[in-house]
């Protein structure tokens, strides 16, 4: 991983945890690496790139600190998921003092062209962080599938 900002492109991955699934997304500010490990969960059910960005819907969520906030954040979106039968691949976080408002924009799932591999159960506090590191900024947490 570069060292300098102006070389650093947002990203997400996945990391090995058990059972259970690691998303970690990188922005060069905490907003988009929130956005990044929201896409990381979204890749865990499906492709990404095979979700429309169609429709929207708006999340606001409040929590004591940005790392609870983190899982707010996904717990959000994987109930937008559920009870709207949705995935989503594209998003926009706005983050301020214990609060965050986001939007998201998928289409409602298609599962011959979607695939969905699992079902995300929910956000955990297992290797909860979010933290800048190297001139970045790390949002990480493991889903429950």
């Amino acid at each position: 991983m570069p060292s300098s900002t102006n070389s650093f492109r947002p990203h997400w991955e996945h990391f090995a945890h058990g059972a259970d699934i690691g998303v970690r997304g990188f922005g060069i500010d905490p907003a988009q690496a929130f956005e990044q490990a929201a896409l990381a969960m979204t890749a865990v059910v499906t492709d990404p790139t095979t979700v429309g960005a169609r429709d929207k819907i708006d999340i606001t969520c409040d929590a004591p600190d940005i790392e609870l906030l983190l899982v707010d954040w996904l717990n959000a979106l994987i109930y937008e998921m559920s009870t709207r039968k949705m995935l989503f691949s594209r998003f926009v976080v706005g983050l301020s003092e214990g609060g965050l408002h986001a939007s998201a924009w998928g289409e409602t799932v298609e599962t011959a062209r979607h695939q969905p591999a699992v079902e995300i159960k929910g956000a955990t506090y297992t290797a909860l962080k979010v933290a800048q590191e190297n001139g970045h900024w790390t949002a990480q947490t493991v889903v429950d599938v």
